[in-house]
């Protein structure tokens, strides 16, 4: 069974009408893994024809809030829909433990809330959370998931994802700059997802935060130049900073292949991708 990719939100921590945040959806092996939360991830998941029930895991990249803003619409509607107890695994970098205990913390009242008025519901929610480290396999049978690192200081520690089955492998690399964990995670995939900035529009804003963000995020060329040096057939462009506008795709597409030969997939919410197609 070929792995199938669902780009549920391809936005940037600026709000879009068009665009929910970071997060994607793997599915392989009769397995459901998501990759980040960000905003809006449920409606995205439920056009997607999967409910937070369903999921096997939730990888996170990082912990900065575009990515795990809606962690907690998974927790919970996790919890509510389900019949009986289903812990949830959440994977993520070191922070990750205090970052969902805050979490928790947080929907404390609401928990309270809703235990109190149904009486078939007599446990909260249930996470098992795993703080990873580049190296480290993961076991969801008969898919695998290898943890790499990436480089989004000084945002750190920060990973990527390599998601294996049945001898396809996607990558799922995060907010980073070219690195040498991100070349490992690489070596003989079938996919490669990133986050990508076009710089020189970036340099146009005079907004010194926002032309900061040149500095931890992997620019169109960049993306392009790793790609092609992994020779990984397929490239998918997400997350794009700054927002595109609308019709703009090809100016984006033009540069990316300067430098790279391959098929490239221009994401867009809900844009579904099938390793070897």
């Amino acid at each position: 069974m070929a792995i199938t990719i669902t780009l549920l939100g391809t936005g940037n921590p600026l709000p879009d009408a068009a665009r929910a945040g970071a997060a994607t959806l793997v599915e392989a092996g009769g397995r459901r893994i998501l990759v980040d939360a960000g905003r809006g991830v449920c409606m995205r998941m439920v056009a997607a024809g999967c409910l937070p029930p369903m999921l096997d895991a939730v990888c996170l990249t990082h912990l900065h809030s575009d990515h795990i803003c809606d962690l907690n619409d998974v927790v919970t509607t996790r919890w509510v829909m389900s019949p009986v107890p289903s812990p949830l695994r959440i994977y993520g970098p070191p922070g990750t433990q205090a970052m969902v205990d805050g979490l928790m913390a947080m929907l404390a009242a609401d928990v309270s809330y809703r235990i109190a008025h149904h009486d078939d519901l007599t446990w909260g929610p249930q996470v098992e959370v795993h703080e990873v480290s580049p190296g480290d396999r993961l076991d969801h049978a008969p898919v695998e998931i290898v943890v790499g690192a990436t480089d989004h200081r000084p945002v750190e520690p920060t990973v990527g994802y390599r998601i294996e089955s049945e001898g396809q492998a996607v990558v799922l690399a995060g907010d980073t700059k070219p690195c040498a964990g991100l070349n490992t995670l690489l070596e003989g995939a079938d996919v490669y997802v990133q986050t990508v900035l076009r710089e020189d529009l970036v340099r146009m804003v005079p907004v010194q935060r926002f032309v900061d963000t040149v500095d931890y995020h992997s620019t169109l060329t960049e993306t392009a130049e790793t790609a092609a040096r992994a020779g990984v057939p397929t490239l998918v462009l997400t997350h794009q900073i700054p927002t595109p506008a609308p019709g703009s795709a090809v100016e984006w597409l033009k540069i990316v292949q300067g430098a790279y030969s391959g098929d490239v997939v221009w994401g867009e919410d809900l844009t579904r991708i099938v390793a070897g197609e």
